[in-house]
């Protein structure tokens, strides 16, 4: 029973981040049919201003995290985007490899290939010990963390004006915008949202790992992408599920392997990942495709 317990946080943990990494994506995707990669370089400037601010007061450095990755995810939509916003799908995806690539020179430039450290939360890396069961504080405030931005994004969906907009447009964005919708304002709502997700994603890896460098986003979009096509790219409560499922299985997988084989963890998950697309291509929540959005 103990070890029972102890996995299904150490899941819940690890699918908090997954869920977290796949629902930017598949917001992006439901709307513009467009895989944002450029999204893991959010994540990679969040961690860059954590490290800039972790000296502040938690709440600043949060509010200043927030601030500078949502502004970065507005000036993406806004001068990389929009402008190809009618073209094809693989132009949309050549741009976010190109946002994603010009972004990691710039802070390259700016702060060199040399990683960084920094100390984000230290509270967070104390645990608690109940019985024989520990859990740290930072799994705690991963898991709440991320239900409350799962809650909070639910019902702005459901309950706000914008978000009924932003739910018509995933489902026909052309005749949405015969409707009324304003289609630039519904976009940029979803990069901006996307930008919340990925700086609570951004301090939240920092204090799990202490960690900074240029190519930091490149396995939070991976596992992000693969969350969401597995729950099924372009429905919310699919990249959710896909999230958890794949915290689950890489839980289960660490609990399982035997020593010699637990490097190869990520292998075994993905060939599962491979086993699951072939029986379910549309994902485990099938959703309708969008159109070319313009």
């Amino acid at each position: 029973m103990t070890t029972a317990v102890q996995f299904v946080l150490d899941a819940l943990t690890a699918g908090s981040f997954y869920a977290l990494f796949a629902l930017g994506i598949a917001l992006i995707f439901g709307i513009m049919q467009l895989v944002n990669f450029a999204h893991g370089e959010l994540i990679m400037v969040g961690a860059y201003v954590v490290y800039l601010t972790y000296r502040w007061p938690w709440p600043a450095m949060i509010a200043a995290t927030v601030a500078a990755v949502v502004l970065l995810a507005l000036l993406m939509e806004r001068i990389a985007f929009r402008p190809v916003r009618g073209a094809n799908p693989a132009t949309l995806l050549i741009t976010s490899f190109a946002v994603s690539f010009l972004l990691q020179n710039l802070a390259q430039m700016a702060f060199t290939t040399l990683p960084k450290s920094a100390d984000a939360l230290p509270a967070l890396s104390r645990s608690i010990t109940a019985g024989r069961i520990t859990i740290s504080w930072l799994s705690v405030v991963t898991i709440v963390t991320t239900a409350v931005l799962l809650v909070a994004l639910a019902l702005f969906l459901r309950r706000t004006r914008l978000g009924v907009q932003m739910r018509a447009a995933a489902e026909d964005f052309g005749m949405a915008q015969l409707c009324g919708v304003r289609g630039n304002r519904v976009v940029a709502a979803a990069f901006a949202i996307g930008g919340v997700l990925a700086a609570a994603g951004s301090v939240l890896l920092v204090s799990q790992t202490g960690g900074i460098s240029i190519t930091m986003g490149l396995a939070p979009v991976l596992f992000g992408f693969t969350a969401a096509a597995v729950g099924g790219l372009g429905s919310l409560p699919g990249a959710v599920a896909g999230g958890y499922l794949l915290g689950f299985g890489t839980t289960l997988l660490q609990y399982a392997l035997p020593y010699q084989l637990a490097g190869y963890r990520d292998a075994f998950l993905f060939l599962g990942v491979f086993a699951l697309m072939s029986l379910r291509p549309g994902g485990l929540l099938r959703t309708a495709g969008a159109e070319v959005r313009v």
